[in-house]
Protein backbone atom coordinates (compact mmCIF):
# COMPACT_ATOMS: atom_id res chain seq x y z
CA UNK A 1 0.00 0.00 0.00
CA UNK A 2 2.83 2.41 0.83
CA UNK A 3 4.42 1.59 -2.53
CA UNK A 4 1.21 2.49 -4.40
CA UNK A 5 0.84 5.77 -2.48
CA UNK A 6 4.43 6.68 -3.22
CA UNK A 7 3.95 5.96 -6.94
CA UNK A 8 0.78 8.07 -7.02
CA UNK A 9 2.55 10.97 -5.31
CA UNK A 10 5.51 10.67 -7.69
CA UNK A 11 3.19 10.67 -10.72
CA UNK A 12 1.45 13.81 -9.48
CA UNK A 13 4.74 15.59 -8.89
CA UNK A 14 6.10 14.70 -12.33
CA UNK A 15 2.91 15.49 -14.23
CA UNK A 16 2.84 18.84 -15.99
CA UNK A 17 0.64 21.50 -14.41
CA UNK A 18 -2.88 21.44 -15.85
CA UNK A 19 -5.70 23.92 -15.37
CA UNK A 20 -9.17 24.34 -16.83
CA UNK A 21 -10.90 27.66 -17.25
CA UNK A 22 -14.16 28.44 -19.03
CA UNK A 23 -14.05 25.27 -21.14
CA UNK A 24 -10.36 25.56 -21.98
CA UNK A 25 -7.84 23.04 -20.68
CA UNK A 26 -4.22 24.20 -20.47
CA UNK A 27 -1.13 22.10 -19.88
CA UNK A 28 2.29 23.58 -19.19
CA UNK A 29 4.99 22.49 -21.63
CA UNK A 30 8.68 21.95 -20.97
CA UNK A 31 9.57 23.23 -24.45
CA UNK A 32 9.41 26.41 -26.51
CA UNK A 33 6.25 27.26 -28.41
CA UNK A 34 7.78 26.21 -31.75
CA UNK A 35 9.14 22.93 -30.36
CA UNK A 36 5.88 22.13 -28.57
CA UNK A 37 3.85 22.82 -31.73
CA UNK A 38 6.21 20.63 -33.75
CA UNK A 39 5.98 17.83 -31.16
CA UNK A 40 2.19 18.05 -31.04
CA UNK A 41 1.89 18.05 -34.82
CA UNK A 42 4.10 14.94 -35.06
CA UNK A 43 2.07 13.12 -32.37
CA UNK A 44 -1.24 13.97 -34.05
CA UNK A 45 0.04 12.90 -37.49
CA UNK A 46 1.38 9.63 -36.07
CA UNK A 47 -2.09 8.91 -34.67
CA UNK A 48 -3.46 9.13 -38.22
CA UNK A 49 -5.23 12.44 -37.77
CA UNK A 50 -5.49 15.12 -40.42
CA UNK A 51 -3.59 18.39 -39.96
CA UNK A 52 -5.70 21.11 -41.53
CA UNK A 53 -3.49 24.08 -40.68
CA UNK A 54 -0.77 25.47 -38.47
CA UNK A 55 -1.12 29.19 -37.87
CA UNK A 56 1.73 31.28 -36.47
CA UNK A 57 -0.12 34.19 -34.84
CA UNK A 58 3.19 35.75 -33.78
CA UNK A 59 4.36 36.07 -37.38
CA UNK A 60 0.97 37.46 -38.37
CA UNK A 61 1.21 40.13 -35.69
CA UNK A 62 4.77 40.92 -36.76
CA UNK A 63 3.62 41.53 -40.36
CA UNK A 64 1.32 44.33 -39.16
CA UNK A 65 3.86 45.85 -36.78
CA UNK A 66 2.40 44.40 -33.58
CA UNK A 67 4.26 42.62 -30.83
CA UNK A 68 2.97 39.25 -29.67
CA UNK A 69 4.62 36.56 -27.60
CA UNK A 70 5.07 33.29 -29.52
CA UNK A 71 1.63 31.86 -30.27
CA UNK A 72 0.77 29.05 -32.69
CA UNK A 73 -2.52 27.35 -33.47
CA UNK A 74 -2.68 23.76 -34.69
CA UNK A 75 -5.95 22.75 -36.37
CA UNK A 76 -6.44 19.00 -36.68
CA UNK A 77 -9.06 16.32 -36.56
CA UNK A 78 -10.43 12.92 -37.29
CA UNK A 79 -13.53 13.05 -39.50
CA UNK A 80 -14.61 9.62 -38.21
CA UNK A 81 -15.14 11.10 -34.73
CA UNK A 82 -16.09 14.63 -35.71
CA UNK A 83 -18.83 13.35 -38.02
CA UNK A 84 -20.35 11.35 -35.15
CA UNK A 85 -20.42 14.49 -32.99
CA UNK A 86 -22.09 16.44 -35.80
CA UNK A 87 -24.69 13.69 -36.17
CA UNK A 88 -25.59 14.38 -32.53
CA UNK A 89 -25.88 18.10 -33.22
CA UNK A 90 -24.50 19.84 -36.29
CA UNK A 91 -23.82 23.08 -34.42
CA UNK A 92 -20.72 21.43 -32.91
CA UNK A 93 -19.23 21.89 -36.39
CA UNK A 94 -18.48 25.50 -35.47
CA UNK A 95 -15.98 24.16 -32.91
CA UNK A 96 -14.53 21.49 -35.19
CA UNK A 97 -11.98 20.52 -36.27
CA UNK A 98 -10.08 20.38 -33.00
CA UNK A 99 -7.68 23.20 -32.19
CA UNK A 100 -4.70 23.46 -29.90
CA UNK A 101 -3.20 26.84 -29.06
CA UNK A 102 0.45 26.73 -28.08
CA UNK A 103 1.43 30.00 -26.44
CA UNK A 104 3.92 31.72 -24.17
CA UNK A 105 2.66 33.53 -21.09
CA UNK A 106 4.03 36.74 -19.56
CA UNK A 107 6.51 34.79 -17.43
CA UNK A 108 7.95 32.89 -20.41
CA UNK A 109 6.17 29.59 -19.72
CA UNK A 110 4.79 27.66 -22.68
CA UNK A 111 1.24 26.27 -22.58
CA UNK A 112 -0.90 24.00 -24.74
CA UNK A 113 -4.57 24.98 -24.55
CA UNK A 114 -7.54 23.22 -26.12
CA UNK A 115 -11.32 23.11 -25.80
CA UNK A 116 -12.60 20.69 -23.19
CA UNK A 117 -14.74 18.18 -25.13
CA UNK A 118 -17.09 17.83 -22.14
CA UNK A 119 -17.67 21.60 -22.22
CA UNK A 120 -18.34 21.40 -25.98
CA UNK A 121 -20.80 18.55 -25.41
CA UNK A 122 -22.70 20.75 -22.94
CA UNK A 123 -22.50 23.79 -25.19
CA UNK A 124 -23.99 21.88 -28.12
CA UNK A 125 -26.26 19.52 -26.15
CA UNK A 126 -24.60 16.41 -27.62
CA UNK A 127 -27.10 13.82 -26.40
CA UNK A 128 -25.99 10.24 -27.07
CA UNK A 129 -22.38 11.11 -27.85
CA UNK A 130 -20.91 10.54 -24.39
CA UNK A 131 -18.60 7.69 -25.38
CA UNK A 132 -17.17 9.65 -28.33
CA UNK A 133 -16.72 12.75 -26.16
CA UNK A 134 -14.87 10.66 -23.56
CA UNK A 135 -12.64 9.15 -26.25
CA UNK A 136 -11.80 12.59 -27.63
CA UNK A 137 -11.15 14.00 -24.15
CA UNK A 138 -8.73 11.18 -23.37
CA UNK A 139 -6.98 11.48 -26.73
CA UNK A 140 -6.52 15.27 -26.50
CA UNK A 141 -5.16 15.01 -22.97
CA UNK A 142 -2.75 12.29 -24.09
CA UNK A 143 -1.56 14.26 -27.11
CA UNK A 144 -1.01 17.46 -25.12
CA UNK A 145 0.67 15.71 -22.20
CA UNK A 146 3.05 13.84 -24.50
CA UNK A 147 3.92 17.01 -26.45
CA UNK A 148 4.55 18.90 -23.19
CA UNK A 149 6.97 16.32 -21.71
Amino acid sequence: MKHRSLLTLLALLLAPPVFADNGIISIESNHTVADTAMRLEKIVRNKGMTIFARVDHGKGAEKVGKGLRPTELLIFGNPKLGSVLMQCNQTVGIDLPQKALIWQDRTGKTWISYNDPVWLAKRHNLIGCGSVVSKIKSALHGFATEAAK
